[in-house]
């Protein structure tokens, strides 16, 4: 990647392009996921981060030979469909309910003293159950669609791909935008003096979730959709 690229690609075709960027923008905050579609200037400019600074950065990690294993834009749809359900569904379906458990237990232990826990247990219980249709339609309806239209080049198969693609994308956003506002009332996920061990487990348990979901809707979003789309059209 050169740096005259930069300046014409959404930060979502960045990541897409070499997935270790993504490191970059999580260091100084910039969404990439949920919020690809902006330029890297205005992702910068929003910021109020040095956007040579952090070209810099991201040149520099693009300039080692990237293993084949994480170029997942060269993967097919097919492939990569499957590879989101036995890596990210089930990181989601394993922690879901661990991390339903621990917000409430903090929230009722801690919650006089810190009313910041109420909010985070509210959001993730949100989180859950919304989360968890989700992943059930795109098992059910759309990664079966896409498996279909690449098999059969189905037009029923493609109106279904179009459709869920729009719900789905709004489903991302009230994820996403869930857990920056737990990220930002948790301040961090930073763990105050008076928290226990069970209040660290679940901010780290927290901001593991983050991490995954970034990656996991970065994968759909400015991957698997796309591509999706393309078969749809």
């Amino acid at each position: 990647m050169e740096s005259h690229q930069l300046k014409t690609l959404t930060v979502g075709e960045i990541v897409a392009n070499d997935f270790r960027t993504s490191s970059a923008f999580k260091k100084v905050g910039i969404d990439f996921c949920c919020g690809g579609k902006q330029s890297f200037s205005d992702a910068c400019d929003e910021k109020g981060i040095d956007a040579t600074q952090l070209e810099n950065e991201i040149l520099k990690v693009s300039e080692e030979p990237l293993n084949e294993f994480m170029n997942f834009k060269n993967w097919d749809p097919v492939f990569l469909s499957d590879y989101i359900v036995n890596t990210h569904h089930k990181f989601v379906v394993k922690n879901l309910p661990e991390l339903v458990f621990y917000t409430q237990k903090i929230a009722n232990v801690h919650g006089d003293h810190h009313p910041e826990l109420l909010e985070i247990a509210r959001l993730f219980g949100k989180i859950n159950t919304e989360l968890l249709q989700h992943l059930k339609n795109e098992e059910e309806v759309l990664f079966p669609a896409i498996k279909e239209a690449v098999s059969t080049n189905s037009s029923k198969a493609k109106e279904t791909i179009k459709t869920e693609i729009d719900r789905m994308l709004g489903e991302h956003e009230f994820a996403g935008g869930a857990m920056d506002e737990i990220n930002r009332i948790s301040k961090g996920y930073k763990v105050p003096e008076d928290g226990c061990n069970t209040y660290k487990v679940t901010f780290n348990m927290l901001e593991q979730f983050e991490d995954d979901l970034h990656t996991h809707v970065h994968l759909e979003n400015n991957i698997l959709y796309p591509k999706a789309l393309v078969l749809a059209n």
